[in-house]
């Protein structure tokens, strides 16, 4: 085997320009498949990585609770946690690995500024607690201790401050519905103007959780959400079962995550806000929903699938182009060395190990060009990561304003396994010629 190798090896040096040519095309179309696969999985990661910040975990816990009504009947349900410590004592008690918690609550409101309206989306913070999520910020102007001494202080993206033509100092007003369908207005104070990371975030603020609490009809120390930032976000899906299975323990109503990821395997949050606010589902008290960022942003992972499934199919097409030049080039090659082949045949060569040489030769030089579109692409995807972009809306998909890639090793070494069938199938039809000359009549063609 190993004297069948070397000669395929020292054929790979005949016909240099040749076997250039085809080593091109089979890494182009390599180089193409991995930087398109490596640049668009590297944008989701990048999405999920942002989202999980502005979230502040890897692993969500929502609570919707129900109250018996005085004429008996259970009243419609309110995204509410009252227990302020009840989640946190459960994962400490299961020993979860995490680098922090955090809670929020989260409600939609209009604010007013000289004649003009925004609609936005409202976080309740707590600021002194919430560290890492004030580290996060990219602040254009205004000063964080404000946030610690202002309980009206307010932060606005730059997109809605320009929306509403504010400055820090403005005071601005708050409009809103309460948990139980009553309009509130209260009036805040802009302390932080903030750089959009997307259009998403653009049009998110944030203040205060006890006074949005109060504006919402909330329980001083309740919230909407409880957020957990794992150490390890690999484990996030099994974590967000285990700490489901405990509450479920404790008698507490909870949603089933299995069922939602069984019946919503493409998108399990709705099977959770189902089971959560379904008029088919009746529980008293406060009803708890688990989930991982994964089980939220199931539709990001398709993307990834489906980019996956696009590059392979592209791999495919442009391999099939290139193995119909790789089939007709050996045959050639056949045509040009079949004196050559006689005389190996008649040294003692067997008719298998002849067609095995042109097998070996191909599936080499498609490794060793796979390998150079391999090694182009990711020095292609580091070099694009060099420069810095300042677009806010594409700063969503980047890394501290830089493109970043992420190349499964899974789905390469498949491509690979199938760049080398598919090589070995286009070079079949030559080898088994080859395999079956006879060394007489080998060596008395004629070229």
């Amino acid at each position: 085997m190993m004297e069948t190798v070397r000669l395929s090896l020292r054929n790979l040096t005949r016909s240099k320009r040749r076997n250039v040519i085809l080593g091109i095309a089979i890494a182009f179309g390599f180089f193409v498949v991995t930087a398109v696969d490596g640049l668009t999985s590297g944008a989701v990661a990048n999405l999920e990585y942002e989202m999980t910040q502005l979230l502040g975990g890897t692993v969500l816990v929502a609570g919707t609770e129900r109250q018996v009504q005085e004429d008996g009947t259970l009243g419609k349900p309110v995204m509410m946690i009252r227990d302020h410590d009840y989640i946190a004592n459960k994962v400490d008690e299961l020993g979860i690995d995490y680098q922090f918690v955090s809670h929020y609550t989260q409600a939609q409101g209009t604010f007013i500024f000289g004649g003009k309206k925004v609609l936005s989306e409202t976080f309740g913070r707590n600021f002194s607690e919430d560290k890492e999520f004030i580290e996060s910020l990219s602040i254009i102007k205004g000063d964080v201790n404000s946030l610690y001494t202002d309980p009206h202080a307010l932060i606005l993206s730059k997109k809605t401050a320009d929306s509403l033509k504010v400055e820090v100092g403005d005071q601005v007003l708050y409009a809103t519905t309460t948990i139980y369908g009553q309009r509130e207005i209260d009036e805040f104070n802009v302390a932080l103007i903030t750089r959009d990371s997307s259009f998403l975030t653009g049009m998110w603020t944030y203040m205060n959780i006890d006074t949005l609490n109060s504006l919402l009809g909330i329980p001083e120390g309740g919230y909407n959400f409880f957020s957990i930032y794992l150490n390890d976000p690999r484990k996030q899906d099994k974590i967000a079962l285990k700490l489901t299975d405990a509450i479920a323990e404790d008698g507490v109503p909870v949603c089933d995550l299995r069922w939602a990821r069984a019946h919503y395997p493409n998108d399990p949050d709705r099977g959770v806000d189902k089971q959560m606010m379904g008029s088919a589902y009746e529980w008293e008290g406060t009803k708890y929903g688990v989930e991982s960022m994964n089980d939220a942003s199931a539709q990001l992972k398709s993307v990834v699938n489906i980019v996956h499934t696009v590059t392979t199919v592209i791999l495919i097409v442009i391999l099939l182009i290139a193995m119909v030049g790789v089939s007709n080039t050996y045959r050639m090659v056949l045509y040009e060395r079949i004196r050559e082949i006689g005389t190996m045949r008649a040294l003692g060569m067997s008719g298998k190990d002849t067609g095995k040489v042109f097998t070996y030769k191909a599936v080499i030089l498609s490794l060793l060009a796979a390998a150079a579109g391999f090694i182009a692409a990711v020095l292609f995807m580091l070099f694009l990561g060099i420069f810095k972009i300042n677009n806010a809306d594409v700063e969503f998909f980047l890394r501290n304003g830089h493109i970043s890639f992420k190349i499964s090793f899974a789905t390469t070494f498949v491509q690979y396994i199938l760049m080398v069938a598919l090589t070995a199938l286009a070079v079949r039809g030559t080898a088994k010629k080859a395999a079956k000359l006879s060394p007489a009549e080998a060596l008395r063609s004629v070229k």
